[in-house]
């Protein structure tokens, strides 16, 4: 019996290896989720987690436990880079984060490009009638979730 996370395209093609990623959105303020199925086609908003500026360890004990009962296999971080490609403060703090995290939870961690995630979040929120309150709520899960697509679209590329 095959290993549930080998795909057989073809007999002789080489096994693609599918995984289930969580994406994290990551603010000083909120830290936005979207997590994608076995088969990395469908990516859906999970959650909004408040960040407690007194309690920091909290945040990642909050994401050890959804890592676990979502069953996630890797993780990946939306890194907010500059339009020159260059890192400001907040790539440095998400940096930051992503060495803490993996000090804790022993899953691969691969960083996205996520320069005009929340434009595109902002985008789709729009023409939703939600209040200012509720599109704040969900721009940062729909951020998460346009990271995750973007990272499985480059994925699939290679």
């Amino acid at each position: 019996m095959q290993p549930r996370w080998l795909l057989y395209f073809n007999a002789g093609e080489t096994p693609a290896v599918l995984m289930r990623y969580l994406s994290i959105d990551y603010g000083s303020k909120r830290v936005g989720l979207a997590i994608c199925d076995a088969g990395e086609t469908i990516v859906s908003p999970l959650q909004l987690l408040k960040v407690d500026s007194s309690r920091p360890q909290r945040l990642i004990e909050q994401l050890e436990r959804i890592i676990a009962e979502h069953q996630v296999e890797a993780i990946v971080v939306g890194l907010p880079l500059n339009m020159d490609d260059s890192e400001g403060p907040q790539a440095k703090l998400t940096r930051r984060f992503v060495r803490q995290l993996c000090n804790i939870v022993d899953k691969p961690v691969h960083f996205q490009d996520e320069r005009l995630s929340s434009e595109a979040a902002d985008g789709m929120l729009a023409e939703s009638g939600l209040s200012r309150k509720k599109r704040k709520e969900k721009r940062d899960m729909l951020a998460a979730c346009e990271i995750l697509n973007d990272f499985l679209n480059r994925k699939r590329m290679t």
